[in-house]
């Protein structure tokens, strides 16, 4: 028998005993936990296993102020569906102080989630949903066996997620489901082996994206339709002003369509324009291996790839389709021999940009492109600059220009080094107009 204290917190004084959550794993604590969130207050819970058959809901407006609590060890089992905790509030503005209700401060500023475990056991059941809140903070959380780790729904702002350990969901570890959220910061924390995605946005508006040091890794599956770890999907939206900085983000390589970082950039017109594409992405000082693209990026607009290390791409390490505007600079795209063992063997990596336009690319350094035409493709392109990058040791040429307009080829080094093999030309050029080569080291020389 677990011994408890004859009351949980201050704000549970006035909660008769009776009604106080059992703790045991046994009774259904639903009602109790729901009567202490209506209290309002700071809501601590001591150490046990509380089962929830259906969500408590935290209506801020109703009750006020309010913080959960379990210093790590409290654990929630949630057996309906649903998120086990639904913070709900009614702020509907932006995150400028003019467009803030009253009440927003004076009731619901700042729920505070800390200190707890939520393990899934419904098919349908999630961790934590967010809706219509303002500064809502989610620390040292543990979600796992559930469907999402954190759900944030309809409109929230300044949003924290960190330290928490989001695991082995079956949806995504941290889900922008068709939401309006300016201002959410994601770090420190391990979110990995959710089937349905790590972190995932689909549609809605999201802005001010930042998610840094966190370890993302392992979050799709063969059995599931094609997500990544970082999946930003406009489609039907508007995403924008991401920052991706600092991680380590790898796997699933097994997994058809797999991609550390996946940008689908063409989403809802900006007022009447229908070539309007979103982006205005950082991606900078990351690891990046072990899926089939490390970075895809499809019709971004505005984009900074810099400082990363790549490797183990199974198909690509980058793979750019229908984007402008993208400067890629010193990064190393690496086949490091303790990586690429066994199956790896047949890792391709390489970079392909199709029908892409105003691509500055300086400082690259790719060693060891397999099974491709060429390391760096560039296929109906124009204005490219590239400059300054080292090309080694690739089967296919060290650039393919197809049809590449307008553009220059300053400063490059390309060279096979490899024995006993017939290098293909360092530079293959197939069409295209007006384009200037100079100064670069050619060991294998030029074919057109």
């Amino acid at each position: 028998m677990i011994s408890r204290p004859l009351f949980l917190t201050l704000t549970a004084l006035a909660i008769p005993l009776q009604a106080q959550p059992v703790g045991d794993g046994r009774a259904d604590d639903t009602a109790a936990v729901q009567a202490m969130i209506d209290a309002g207050g700071a809501v601590r819970f001591p150490r046990g296993t509380y089962r929830l058959t259906k969500t408590a809901v935290v209506d801020l407006d109703k009750a006020g102020f309010v913080s959960l609590s379990g210093d790590g060890v409290a654990r929630f089992v949630m057996e309906g569906a649903g998120p086990a905790f639904h913070f709900k509030g009614t702020h509907g503005g932006t995150a400028d102080p003019k467009s803030l209700k009253p009440e927003i401060f004076a009731r619901q500023r700042t729920p505070m989630v800390d200190g707890i475990e939520i393990t899934g056991a419904h098919p349908e059941a999630d961790g934590i949903e967010a809706t219509g809140t303002m500064q809502i903070t989610i620390t040292r959380v543990s979600v796992h066996e559930a469907r999402h780790g954190v759900h944030l729904t309809v409109r929230n702002r300044n949003v924290i997620i960190s330290d928490c350990h989001l695991y082995h969901n079956s949806g995504a570890g941290v889900f922008y489901d068709q939401v309006d959220l300016h201002q959410s910061n994601i770090t420190g924390s391990h979110i990995s082996y959710n089937a349905g995605g790590g972190v995932v946005a689909r549609g809605g508006g999201v802005r001010n994206l930042h998610i840094g040091t966190c370890d993302i890794e392992g979050n799709m599956t063969p059995d599931t339709p094609p997500t990544a770890n970082v999946l930003i999907d406009c489609t039907g939206g508007s995403t924008a002003e991401v920052s991706i900085t600092g991680c380590t983000i790898q796997h699933n390589s097994e997994s058809p369509g797999s991609a550390n970082v996946r940008f689908i950039g063409k989403g809802r017109p900006y007022g009447g324009d229908e070539t309007a594409r979103w982006g205005h992405l950082s991606i900078c000082d990351n690891v990046l291996s072990d899926v089939a693209v490390n970075i895809d990026l499809q019709e971004v607009r505005g984009a900074v790839i810099t400082g990363n290390t790549f490797g183990v791409g199974f198909e690509h390490d980058l793979l750019a389709a229908g984007c402008s505007n993208i400067a890629i600079g010193p990064n190393t795209f690496d086949r490091n021999p303790p990586y690429y063992r066994g199956r790896a063997a047949g890792v391709k990596g390489g970079l392909v940009f199709r029908s892409c336009s105003d691509i500055t690319l300086t400082g690259l350094h790719i060693d060891g492109v397999r099974s491709h035409p060429a390391a760096v493709q560039v296929i109906d392109g124009d204005a490219f600059n590239i400059s300054g990058c080292t090309i080694l040791d690739s089967d296919g040429a060290g650039l393919l220009l197809q049809n590449m307009r307008h553009s220059l080829v300053t400063g490059c080094l390309v060279a096979d080094r490899r024995k006993d093999r017939h290098p293909a030309p360092s530079l293959r050029v197939e069409g295209g107009e007006d384009n200037t080569f100079a100064n670069n080291k050619l060991a294998h020389g030029e074919a057109k």
